[in-house]
This record gives C-alpha cells, structure tokens and sequence, in this order.
C-alpha cells in the first residue's frame, strides 16, 4: 500500500470511510467484515465521525478493531460543530473513544465550522492534544479563507490534516488550497473520492474517458477514480465500503499507476478549475 505522511508518521494512502456504516444493525457483520478486510489489505486508516449514525459508525468500528494490535491502526474521529468548545469537547472526545473501545485517536478533527469562535475550538483541540486523549488534530469542510484565519491563531501550526471532499468530478480545493497545504507540510485527506453521494456523481461513472482509461488496467471506473485521487503522493483517499468485494477492488486501487497520457486524459475531460470554488460538500 502507498503512503503518505502525517505529521512524520506514514499512513495507508487508502484508507476507509464509514459514513452511513452503522445505520442498519442487520448490517452489522457483514461492516466489521469489510472493515477488517481492509485492514489485513493495508487500509489501516479508518475514519468515522460522532455525527455519523448519531454513534453507530464508532460503535461498528470499535468492534471491528478489537483483535487488532491498536498501534498498528490510525483511527479518525470528528467533532460536531455545536461540541466543538470548552464546555463539551472533551466529553465529546472521551464518548467517541468509549464507543471505539480506544484509549486514544490517532487524529481529530472539527468536522465544519459552526457559531463557537474557532480560537475556542482550536485551543480545545490542542488541549485534548496536550493530555494524549489524542495524538494530532485537524479540520474538515474547511478552504483557503478558513486556513488563513486558522493560521493566525495560537497552536495553528500544530493542525496537521485538512479533509475536504475531492474527486474528479470536483477540484475545486487544486486552485489554492491544495498548494497552500504543501507549502505549509499539511495532509489533505479526500472524502467521498468516488462520488458516491449528490449530484456531482452524475456522469461520472460512465464517462467513456474513465471507462476506456478502467479497461486498459483492467480496472473499474472506481478504481481509476481512487488512482488518480492519490496521485500526487501526498493525498489520502477515505472511500466507504460495506462489502468484502468493495474493499478488496478500493485497496487493489493503490496498485494501478496511471500514465501521464491518461492523466492528460482525465484532465480533459474534468478540467483543474482556473479560479477559486467554492467546496463542494456533497
């Protein structure tokens, strides 16, 4: 599997969503499955939120990783906007790492900006830092504006992962975000990078660029999608998946190398845009 740094520590380039995972308990072995099929394939990343399944996903996850060695994983949680303050953040924190069974994360993120002053948010982040509850902190829905302001608060520098969504379908963090985080040596993490959800997936999975580019590595489109969203060696892809079958065809993705007459392709055919976007979310 590739890797990318965080914070001078290497992750799976590939790692696993679970946005939705939880929300039928009848589907419940057949997650732990396809989340522990990810890790035996080196999808070692797992990412899940407080908001997702209002618990659920964390407690899915939580069961999935209790045979694992725990330093051998990278777990992600996030932090709803309305509990990113003094008042309940680290209760927050300690209910997340209670229903994954963990005494620690490995990265926590603000899930997006809500009405509590982000010097209050960032301050909470660094204290939840500074007592181990968790080992790095980051933002998520945030653009170029949001990190500038970010960057001129007190522990800024110590925000190590920015998530936003990201396929190809939707560039709009290439313009300045993306140059911005390589400057300031910040991982980017790409939700959604199969356009799984919204209308941004429309078209995309049988666009005939992608579909001849899929044939010629004896791929899927999907795989492509998730080949070319780590591309540059710096980014993480989380895709979900609920199946064994998924998770296997998501990580052999790692392995596909695009060359650079079909990465010209895909440009072609989804543009890099030429001015600032506004984040697309779904």
């Amino acid at each position: 599997m590739k890797q990318v740094n965080i914070n001078c520590k290497t992750v799976p380039a590939i790692g696993q969503g679970t946005w939705h995972i939880g929300d039928d308990p009848k589907l419940h072995d057949r997650e732990v499955e396809a989340l522990r099929t990810g890790i035996e394939n080196g999808m070692t990343l797992i990412d899940t939120a407080e908001m997702y399944g209002y618990g659920k996903s964390e407690l899915v996850v939580g069961d999935t990783i209790k045979p694992y060695d725990r330093e051998t994983l990278f777990i992600v949680s996030k932090v709803l906007p309305q509990n990113a303050g003094k008042r309940d953040m680290r209760r927050s924190c300690e209910e997340s790492m209670k229903r994954l069974g963990t005494d620690y994360l490995d990265l926590y993120l603000y899930h997006w900006r809500g009405s509590i002053p982000l010097s209050e948010t960032v301050n909470c982040l660094q204290e939840l830092k500074d007592a181990g509850l968790i080992r790095e902190w980051g933002v998520s829905n945030f653009d170029t504006s949001d990190m500038h302001e970010l960057s001129r608060l007190k522990h800024s520098g110590n925000c190590a992962v920015v998530q936003d969504l990201y396929h190809v379908g939707s560039r709009g963090v290439e313009y300045s975000l993306l140059p911005y985080l390589r400057k300031n040596n910040i991982a980017f993490m790409a939700y959604c990078p199969l356009a799984m959800n919204g209308t941004l997936r429309k078209g995309i999975w049988s666009n005939a660029v992608l579909q001849k580019i899929a044939a010629a590595h004896y791929a899927t489109v999907q795989q492509i999608m998730l080949a070319w969203a780590i591309r540059d060696g710096n980014t993480i892809a989380i895709p979900k998946s609920s199946t064994k079958e998924h998770t296997l065809e998501n990580a052999a993705a790692a392995n596909i190398e695009l060359t650079n007459d079909e990465l010209q392709m895909i440009e072609n055919e989804f543009p890099a845009p030429d001015r600032e976007m506004p984040l697309d979310v779904e």
